[in-house]
């Protein structure tokens, strides 16, 4: 299947260093939580706010590889709005899984009420996180987009045969 003229493996391979990224951030977000970091210093690190850099990242490296437009940055809004939500979810369940308490599943960021396995933050992520974060971001990373395309113009593409030249 194509989107804007590629292969969602070629977005995949593109935004590779972009999740890894967002994993990072998820991943020490989990290490503050566990050594019992102070909350203001495990908000600092945020998958949400991580995944919104990474759109913004994204839309540059589309405009300045020449990888496609508009579509593209879309798909590329929910790849990684969609990652950083499964990493959160992932940790819920783990949580849930091992009896055990993380930062994502404290009653500060998961509003858990009376729902012992945290479906209403779940469905939350799989809902309202990966839809409005991906609209949000490809509307943002569009506007970047467009003002990049503006703003800095491309070189032209080059042929290949100037590496031959000495």
């Amino acid at each position: 299947m194509r989107v804007g003229g590629h292969r969602v493996r070629e977005h995949l391979l593109l935004l590779k260093p972009l999740f890894i990224f967002i994993a990072l951030v998820w991943l020490i977000r989990l290490i503050l939580g566990l050594l019992g970091a102070p909350l203001a210093v495990s908000k600092i690190f945020t998958v949400t706010g991580a995944a919104a850099a990474t759109i913004f990242w994204a839309a540059w490296l589309i405009h300045s590889r020449r990888f496609g437009g508009y579509t593209n940055v879309v798909v590329a809004s929910l790849l990684l709005t969609a990652w950083g939500q499964i990493l959160v979810i992932a940790a819920i369940v783990f949580s849930i899984l091992t009896s055990t308490q993380n930062v994502f599943t404290q009653p500060e960021f998961s509003m858990r009420g009376d729902d012992p396995l945290h479906l209403h933050h779940i469905y939350g992520h799989l809902t309202f996180g990966i839809g409005l974060g991906t609209l949000f971001g490809a509307g943002m990373g569009c506007l970047l987009f467009w003002i990049l395309r503006e703003l800095v113009p491309n070189a032209p593409q080059r042929s290949g045969n100037e590496n031959n030249l000495i």
